[in-house]
């Protein structure tokens, strides 16, 4: 499968963030999105509230010019993070009186979030989920549909 190097980037700087505890949903260097623009804040102008969909003056002014960070819009940056907020158990926008995980770094909170972003950037990017393990159980005539290419 041919992918964009925005999303072959993105998925390995998530992937580096997962196995090395550095992907927390409350910290904007940490999100999922921190992650993707290598561990900055920056981006958290682009709205008013952490896991808000809608941009700011600021945001919008980037928008409209065709600003790219690490090969996303502003306006997707967004939703990337809503996609990892909302999977992780969060209430959004992000706010300490709204719902959240009750571990917010449980291991399982965040490969919830990992695989819904990742489902989410593929989808951007109009490629098949690189993360959908649905066709290992496909069967065609009572065999499975694909061969599962085991490499030791």
């Amino acid at each position: 499968m041919k992918t964009s190097n925005r999303l072959e980037s993105a998925i390995k700087k998530l992937y580096t963030a997962y196995y090395s505890n550095q992907l927390f949903p409350e910290c904007c260097k940490q999100c999922a999105v921190g992650n993707i623009l290598d561990k900055t804040d920056g981006w958290q102008h682009l709205s008013d509230y952490h896991g808000a969909l809608q941009l700011n003056y600021i945001g919008r002014v980037h928008q409209n010019l065709g600003r790219k960070f690490n090969g996303y819009s502003p306006l997707e940056l967004l939703q990337i993070e809503a996609v990892f907020l909302t999977a992780c158990g969060y209430q959004l926008p992000l706010h300490h009186k709204n719902n959240k995980p009750k571990i917010p770094n449980d291991n399982d909170v965040l490969f919830d979030g990992l695989i819904a972003v990742i489902g989410f950037l593929c989808e951007l990017d109009g490629v098949s989920n690189t993360m959908d393990y649905t066709k290992c159980f496909e069967l065609e005539n009572d065999s499975p549909k694909y061969e599962l290419e085991l490499s030791f």
